[in-house]
């Protein structure tokens, strides 16, 4: 344990170099970056060594406080999320040593490399928490740290307006977490870490905590239709920041819930379970809906990453579901493809995320139908955002398809054996992922072809591809994507020691329950060579093979240009009608009825259901009544009086005995 808290130590202190040596940056970044590294390498070897063993570590201090001691708790759950925090966290940092020298914002670089460093150590002490106050005070570390990140190029009005909706979300659950502790602490009658016995609390009790939970972790998450903060701040954040957000900030949700859901309020009743899918399925499914039809590259993955969610969810139904009906397949086949997700989008979102960056920093632009043929320019690039697109699309032998494959197993667990009816209905899940991959194949087809393939639709900045710095995380975090998805085994054994705590068995008889995913192996790998063979025999055979040029056929134009090229808008359009019930999208309607007629232009927008369609209409009528009663507020201290002299006669009013006068009244009269 001390050597995790030294490594957050380390974490937390390696942005202190860029505000002390401000005038040397170039010295400054590379301390602060090697102080990052070095600390998530201390952190990550004794979180490995308790996910091989399965030991628990606890330390208690600061034993004054009013309500007990602080507890530290490193267990296998929390030990399984450290390790995506510290190789996420030490990727986006090397990522940004050459990010803020090559976008052109050496200013923001000491103020993200502050911040950046308290947001990855006040994670690792959310998951380290072992009470709920020692909990509630990393989490609104860990979000007052983000809200900095993201609003690091707080120049720009989108910036600000993302990081104070952002700031206004995880405050408004983080009073909802503070409730749900003090329910916890009125019950458990303190505020440890341990499962509630369910003959201790009512049911109802019980389901209120639960859903206290379901929101303010789902808040943080993204979980539909809580998400309304995320896009806005996954695009305006610099890409590393980004990538960390998407990665593993939101990851914090989905740990809370399991934590909360699972470990903590076990006997979870079927309703529970039956919540969590249904929201799962919403959004995964809405989220690849809104990803389709977004022009900006970054908002694009940014609901990618609520599509996602949702099948985290998806996983973690099947769970709580399994958990109700006494079935530990069912909850070991849920869990696992809930954590192993969580490790696989952590690293191909990320990916995704910094490839996403580099194109950015090279044509100034997030806007997808301003971009295109990016991938001669950027080889190596595009090579990164393939990999990654394969990856989250969930096809073989990507990581992507061992986690969505053990969901497609829990989903389908209840037509396995002699299970009643009622839980073979969950079943119908299954075809709602199967949508969603077909939707996410699109959308990326949609995005590369637009993005790095055809005819360059501007001209880009000079120098062809990033830097090394750049280059190598992104290289790392491809090399995961491959190894998890060529050796499922790996993925597989790392959530064993979780799984096994969570259902309090032992690891042989969850490696029995999870078997069916070790099956993948000899055909991922014989997948993976089958590629490497065809690719290596396509490479062999196009360099003997002269390259012959030729005209484009171009239907009689005398030469083609970018504007004949599809656009991301036209590419989703057929698809975007079947979802234009939700998405409700709107622009200028274009009429062509002359015979000749006029230069025409077309563009459309779809905002987002819940900011667009309801909070801000909500709050600019909030607004607007509350503006209508200023008059009743002019700083006259004699009204002010008047004011509290009516409340306390309304207050005593309301407590007077009535009832008792009254008969008094009847029996004197």
């Amino acid at each position: 344990m001390w050597m995790i808290l030294l490594a957050l130590g380390f974490i937390a202190a390696s942005g202190l170099p860029s505000v002390c040596l401000a005038r040397r940056a170039t010295t400054a970044a590379l301390i602060g970056g090697s102080m990052l590294i070095v600390g998530a390498a201390c952190g990550m070897w004794p979180a490995i060594q308790t996910l091989i063993t399965g030991t628990t570590d606890t330390m208690a201090f600061i034993t004054s406080m009013p309500f007990g001691p602080l507890r530290l708790v490193l267990d296998s759950l929390a030990a399984f999320f450290l390790v995506p925090i510290f190789l996420i966290g030490v990727a986006g940092a090397f990522y940004g040593l050459g990010y803020w020298r090559a976008a052109g914002h050496p200013r923001s670089g000491p103020h993200v490399r502050l911040f950046y460093g308290c947001l990855v150590a006040s994670m690792g002490l959310v998951v380290l928490a072992g009470d709920g106050v020692g909990f509630l005070i990393a989490w609104e570390i860990m979000s007052l740290s983000a809200f900095a990140a993201i609003t690091a190029e707080d120049h720009r009005r989108s910036v600000r307006q993302a990081g104070w909706l952002y700031l206004v979300n995880t405050h408004l659950s983080m009073l909802i977490l503070f409730a749900m502790f003090a329910l916890w602490n009125a019950v458990s009658g303190s505020f440890a870490f341990q499962p509630l016995d369910p003959a201790a609390a009512a049911p109802g009790v019980r389901t209120a905590i639960f859903l206290m939970a379901l929101v303010a972790f789902g808040c943080k998450a993204g979980m539909m239709p809580l998400h309304f903060w995320l896009p806005d701040a996954h695009a305006n954040a610099p890409s590393h920041v980004s990538a960390l957000l998407s990665g593993v900030v939101i990851k914090m949700g989905i740990y809370g819930l399991v934590r909360v859901g699972l470990l903590l309020l076990p006997e979870p009743p079927l309703s529970w379970g039956v919540l969590v899918l249904m929201l799962g399925v919403t959004s995964a499914i809405l989220g690849v809906a809104f990803a389709l039809s977004q022009h900006d590259l970054k908002r694009l993955l940014a609901y990618h990453s609520i599509e996602n969610i949702g099948i985290i969810l998806m996983g973690l139904g099947i769970a709580l579901i399994g958990a109700y009906a006494h079935r530990p397949a069912w909850t070991a086949l849920g869990l696992a493809g809930c954590l192993l997700h969580v490790w696989n989008h952590g690293l191909f979102k990320s990916l995704l995320f910094l490839a996403a960056g580099a194109v950015i920093m090279k044509s100034h632009t997030r806007q997808i139908d301003r971009l295109g043929g990016r991938a001669k320019a950027m080889p190596y690039t595009a090579a990164a955002f393939l990999l990654g697109a394969v990856a989250i699309c969930g096809l073989p032998p990507l990581n992507g398809f061992v986690s969505e494959w053990l969901v497609y197993l829990g989903l389908l667990g209840p037509f396995t054996g002699t299970a009643p009816g009622e839980y073979q209905v969950l079943a119908l899940a299954a075809p709602a992922l199967a949508v969603v991959g077909a939707l996410a194949v699109a959308c990326f087809v949609k995005v590369y072809g637009t993005v790095f393939l055809g005819l360059p639709r501007q001209r880009m900045a000079r120098g062809g591809d990033v830097p090394n710095t750049m280059r190598v995380p992104m290289g790392v975090l491809g090399a995961c994507c491959v190894l998890i998805g060529v050796l499922p085994v790996i993925g597989v054994a790392a959530v064993v020691p979780a799984i096994s705590q969570a259902l309090g068995a032992s690891r042989a008889s969850v490696s029995l329950a999870l078997a069916p995913a070790g099956a993948l192996q000899p055909w991922t790998v014989s997948i993976a060579l089958a590629l490497l063979v065809s690719m290596g025999l396509s490479y062999l055979y196009l360099r003997r093979r002269p390259a012959a040029t030729a005209g484009t056929w171009d239907c009689g134009y005398v030469q083609p240009s970018p504007r004949m090229q599809y656009t991301a808008s036209s590419f989703a359009a057929s698809i975007l009608d079947m979802f234009r019930w939700i998405l409700r999208p709107h622009g200028p309607a274009v009429r062509l009825t002359a015979l000749f007629p006029p230069l025409a232009r077309f563009c459309s927008h779809v905002g987002d259901v819940v900011l667009d369609g309801w909070l801000i209409p909500l709050w600019a009528k909030a607004t607007h009544l509350l503006v209508d009663r200023r008059t009743r507020q002019q700083g006259s201290i004699q009204r002010y009086l008047l004011y509290i002299c009516l409340a306390l006669a309304v207050l005593l009013l309301s407590l007077m005995p009535w009832r008792e006068l009254w008969n008094w009244l009847l029996a004197r009269g």
